[in-house]
């Protein structure tokens, strides 16, 4: 027998860095809806998982209906490769209902592997495919063989889970879970701006209407977004946005799980019973690490009572966590409302109105708000919502003359900081006036006051984002939009559109494709948000997709059009607006 047939029949063997990857309850994914899941499965595969194995020099080597089995040379790219991965998952189904997303697992290990043609088996892999078993939704487990490769190496966090016994493997498996954060600067493949929060961190979930009445979920709402208003004030703690907090209304939340989701460490959850001029407000406060409780108490009121509710509530919480507040932050927790429950009632309903972000809802919001003024002409939360509303109307064109719109927004905004210049709604409102009407400098320095009144402003940051691209300082705005993202870790789609145009401004046409891609998954009836992509693709030369996303620009909507665009948007350098018809431009789309 000959040397060749001799190496020709010896098992071939090499080290190698093996990821395992699957669908987190594909099956009843596929049930529910079968062609839907299939689609998004592919999408997610070719604009974000494919692209990013090739990147960090992987092989796929099979798919396996909802899985996939990927070999590197390196466990270092391996684990990036992963994170990546499961960052931009997490982008790509914010917005979308839990039940229909599409989450993925990972398992990671280094190991001895049998090659055999183009395929792979052995221990190595059968270790990989135990530990993505073991792995949460969204999450990463990695070997020891792993981790003693990557440690130094690379920045992510990991917990030790101990050994595991796996199914076919003779000895238990050291296994540890790899932190995934998820940032804007992630997302642009840069290093998070700001830091997870830690220890002081909260989220006030909605409290239950335990009325018997449906109509009165908007005053149990109501309680809720005025606590975390007030907890939003405090400068050491680290709040989540109403957005966000308000995605978990109507489930039956697992508090540990909520505080994973949001990246939180406690949890405020209550109840509100309203009966004739009666409230009974129940609170308590969970430490979303272990489960145990912080404080809770339960108030029995008059209604006219309920604002001292409010202040109560949010002191016990300051207490329970210890924070030593200044006698200034003291003084910041107060809300300035009114005596006058009318008022207040017809504040609360107005509010929940406008948070629908509709025509008709917002209609609503402005006959409310405007009659809870009339109640009580001194009371500065209802100016700033109506003022709002306002301009709702004029960004939207839901009114007759949006010009007006834009002027009485302005005017409204203006008494509700002269009413109560430490109320951040009214600073963001009147910022946002002085964004329509081009006047820059003034709406950046409101904005950045609403933010130094509540430094967990969301809607603040994201604003000021916005407004420091419209005068050109789009580095600027990237730091905002980390922040604002990170309060409100369910925000709208639209700002996905806003952290685009940043990086398009910046001349980052890749980095821009790549989160407007996930903003058109999240609302694919945007025509903004084609046009810029249309844009980058023309910049790239990638003339073929441009012309097909500008395509789609008037599939979307027939009536739109660049010169309306460029007559209405507040840009500081119309080169800024240039530059996107210039994209187009380069894509042979218009002359």
């Amino acid at each position: 027998m000959g040397d060749s047939t001799l190496a020709e029949q010896r098992t071939q063997r090499r080290l190698a860095a093996i990821l395992a990857v699957d669908v987190v309850g594909y099956s009843r994914l596929m049930a529910v809806n079968e062609t839907g899941t299939l689609a998004a499965l592919k999408a997610h595969r070719k604009e974000l998982v494919d692209p990013k194995i090739a990147e960090h020099g992987g092989r796929i080597v099979k798919l396996m209906g909802d899985g996939a089995l990927v070999e590197f040379a390196s466990a270092v790219d391996a684990v990036e490769c992963a994170v990546a991965i499961q960052r931009g998952m997490v982008e790509r189904n914010a917005g979308d209902p839990e039940d229909r997303r599409i989450v993925f697992r990972v398992g990671i290990n280094l190991g001895d592997i049998i090659i055999d043609g183009d395929d792979i088996y052995g221990d190595g892999v059968n270790i990989a495919a135990r530990l993505e078993a073991l792995a949460e939704p969204g999450g990463i487990c990695i070997s020891r063989s792993t981790r003693d490769q990557i440690r130094d190496k690379l920045e992510f966090a990991l917990e030790d889970l101990g050994d595991q016994t796996v199914k076919n493997i003779v000895r238990p498996v050291r296994v540890f879970r790899v932190a995934v954060g998820a940032s804007t600067r992630a997302i642009a493949g840069e290093k998070p701006a700001f830091p997870q929060p830690e220890r002081l961190s909260i989220a006030v979930l909605p409290f239950q209407n335990m009325s018997g009445d449906p109509e009165q979920e908007y005053f149990a709402d109501g309680i809720s977004e005025d606590i975390i208003t007030a907890l939003s004030k405090i400068p050491k703690l680290f709040v989540i946005a109403r957005n966000s907090s308000f995605t978990f209304k109507g489930k039956a939340v697992h508090v540990p799980e909520v505080s994973k989701k949001l990246g939180v460490r406690y949890v405020l959850e209550g109840s509100v019973r309203k009966s004739g001029n009666r409230v009974r407000i129940t609170s308590q406060l969970i430490d979303g690490v272990t489960g145990g409780h912080i404080w809770a108490e339960r108030f029995d009121r008059e209604l006219t009572d309920i604002f001292a509710v409010q202040d109560e509530v949010t002191q016990e919480i300051v207490s329970a966590l210890a924070l030593n507040l200044t006698e200034s932050e003291q003084k910041r927790l107060v809300i300035e409302y009114t005596d006058n429950p009318e008022a207040y009632d017809c504040f609360l309903r107005g509010r929940e109105q406008w948070w629908r972000l509709v025509k008709d809802s917002n209609i609503q919001a402005r006959e409310l708000l405007q009659r809870a003024v009339e109640l009580d002409p001194k009371f500065a939360p209802a100016y700033a919502f109506l003022a709002a509303a306002h301009l709702h109307d004029y960004v939207n064109l839901w009114s007759e003359s949006p010009a007006r719109s834009l002027e009485r927004a302005h005017e409204l905004a203006q008494q509700a900081v002269v009413l109560d210049e430490r109320y951040p709604y009214a600073h963001w409102a009147l910022s946002i006036s002085y964004m329509w009407m081009r006047r820059l400098d003034e709406a950046i320095s409101e904005a950045e006051r609403a933010i130094s009144l509540d430094p967990n402003f969301a809607l603040g940051h994201d604003s000021l984002g916005l407004t420091l691209c419209y005068a050109g300082r789009s580095e600027e705005a990237l730091a905002c939009f980390d922040r604002g993202m990170a309060l409100d870790p369910y925000y709208p789609d639209i700002y996905l559109h806003f952290l685009a145009q940043a990086h398009f401004q910046l001349g980052r046409f890749e980095e821009a494709i790549g989160v407007l891609k996930r903003r058109i998954i999240r609302n694919p009836d945007t025509d903004i948000s084609r046009v810029l992509l249309a844009a980058s693709y023309g910049h790239l030369g990638r003339i073929d997709e441009a012309q097909a996303e500008w395509k789609e620009v008037f599939r979307v909507n027939p009536d739109y059009s660049l010169d309306h665009r460029r007559n209405i948007l507040p840009y500081k350098n119309p080169a800024d607006f240039e530059l996107i018809v210039d994209g187009l431009r380069k894509a042979g789309l218009v002359d």
